[in-house]
């Protein structure tokens, strides 16, 4: 079965690889329709690795995925053949204890699409558990099925946040997991939400959403506008999204006393955080690793109309110029939110 394969650092080609598409009894067989390019696929295909995760042998890449039932185990019963479906990608242990705690994400032995050595889901045909598989709503496109695994992590990320309504946010960041995180907690409760970033066609695309309120922090002073716009008081959350190590330095000073600091980008090296300043205002710090139990209300959430992923999408590749669409997420166009790859006959 052919499928877009990460052979080693920079060398990527579609070609027929062997997969195992045994159907368990609790599983579904799914022809897989769009997929979407994320960051860490950009990192494995541009660095090998990320953390502790190191790409050793071919690997085939993508985890944001929809697509369409085509069979169904013996024991499944929430799904049929014909359903458009988007699915969550991570398998964990349902015995572990990080899982019985229902920190399923959390499980060691997760097994997760497209993380060294498991194989991802750009090729044409995946099987996967039926819980973790949920229908689409008939007004959800495949397109934005396959923006429900990002959108999650905004969603993670405010739960963890505990947003309560009227609550005022700063996301550093307008990257897709920024510009999520900040349409999530618009969703959450949240009556405004600062974003910043240094490139001015990000915050552009963020700036478009009613409710958020875009800043380039290289040409304007961050702690200045956001203590102008509190009357100096400060946000109740604080999200970092960026990751960069830049970041980090004087976030507390962002956040109102007693507020949360919600700490989403991962760096990729070590950074330094102010401990005494966040203990002289008992800032409640928070940490995200993907997401659980939130994927329905994410896809309700879109299904509602009150989330629109549509704006996001930069473009869509088809499946025979996979390649290509990996070259241009590489390239890092500021504009480019979300960059898709269609494999179905249907683009809807």
């Amino acid at each position: 079965m052919q499928a877009l394969v990460l052979e080693k650092t920079r060398h990527l080609s579609l070609r027929d690889i062997e997969l195992v598409l045994d159907l368990g009894p609790d599983d579904v067989k799914i022809a897989i329709n769009t997929v979407g390019i994320c960051g860490s696929d950009v990192h494995y295909y541009t660095h090998g690795r990320i953390g502790p995760y190191i790409v050793t042998e071919p690997m085939v890449l993508g985890h944001e995925a929809s697509g369409v039932v085509v069979e169904v185990g013996a024991n499944v019963r929430t799904l049929r053949k014909g359903d458009r479906v988007c699915m969550e990608p991570g398998i964990a242990n349902d015995k572990s204890r990080a899982t019985r705690l229902g920190l399923y994400n959390l499980d060691p032995d997760v097994v997760f699409w497209a993380t060294p050595p498991v194989h991802g889901c750009l090729t044409p045909f995946v099987i996967h558990p039926a819980n973790l598989t949920f229908r689409l709503p008939d007004n959800v496109s495949f397109a934005e099925g396959a923006m429900v695994e990002p959108f999650a992590v905004g969603m993670q990320a405010v739960a963890k946040a505990r947003v309560a309504p009227g609550d005022t946010a700063l996301v550093i960041g307008a990257g897709p997991i920024g510009i999520m995180v900040a349409l999530a907690a618009l969703a959450g409760g949240c009556s405004s939400v600062i974003i910043s970033d240094v490139q001015d066609p990000k915050l552009a695309i963020a700036a478009r959403y009613e409710g958020i309120v875009a800043i380039n922090s290289r040409h304007d002073d961050l702690k200045t506008f956001v203590r102008d716009r509190t009357d100096n008081w400060g946000v109740d959350i604080v999200f970092e999204a960026s990751g960069h190590p830049t970041a980090f330095e004087g976030i507390f000073e962002f956040v109102r006393p007693g507020g949360a600091a919600v700490f989403v980008g991962m760096p990729v090296e070590q950074i330094s955080l102010d401990l005494v300043a966040a203990q002289s205002k008992e800032v409640r710090m928070e940490t995200v690793f993907r997401y659980a139990n939130v994927y329905d209300r994410a896809l309700a959430l879109i299904a509602s109309g009150k989330v629109d992923l549509k704006p996001l999408i930069a473009d869509t590749y088809q499946f025979k110029d996979s390649i290509a669409a990996f070259e241009r997420a590489a390239e890092g166009r500021p504009a480019d939110v979300k960059i898709q790859i269609h494999l179905g006959k249907d683009a809807s």
